[in-house]
């Protein structure tokens, strides 16, 4: 995956948009390759994507396969401030977790706030 499509209080209509398109392609033989992250709102994005939390998704993506004390150590952090961020991270899509560690494969992330 090369990038992440974050949209903030985007309508339902959108999403179902984006789904069909996606199926359309995908019947007509298409390989889609698309990942998208929706947030209800703008308040709920800026408490899961935090200046720190960017910081370690920037450091992940550059150190692929860290484990959190290995993400603590090179972000100069404490462990359990550094597994919080992870969590959240995890649960908001943008992080995967494998067999070998953690990973933020992408190389960007692109937000759309609708208005």
């Amino acid at each position: 995956m090369t990038k992440v499509d974050v949209h903030v209080a985007e309508p339902f209509s959108a999403s179902r948009r984006r789904i069909l398109d996606a199926l359309a392609k995908s019947d007509a033989g298409e390989t889609v390759s698309e990942f998208h992250i929706v947030f209800p709102d703008w308040t709920t994005l800026a408490s899961v994507m935090t200046p720190s939390r960017l910081a370690l998704l920037r450091h992940l993506h550059a150190h692929p396969r860290s484990n959190v004390a290995d993400l603590a150590r090179g972000l100069e952090r404490d462990d359990k401030s550094v597994n919080d961020d992870v969590a959240a991270l995890m649960a908001a899509g943008l992080i995967d977790r494998d067999d070998f560690g953690l990973s933020a494969t992408y190389g960007e992330i692109r937000a759309s706030i609708a208005l």
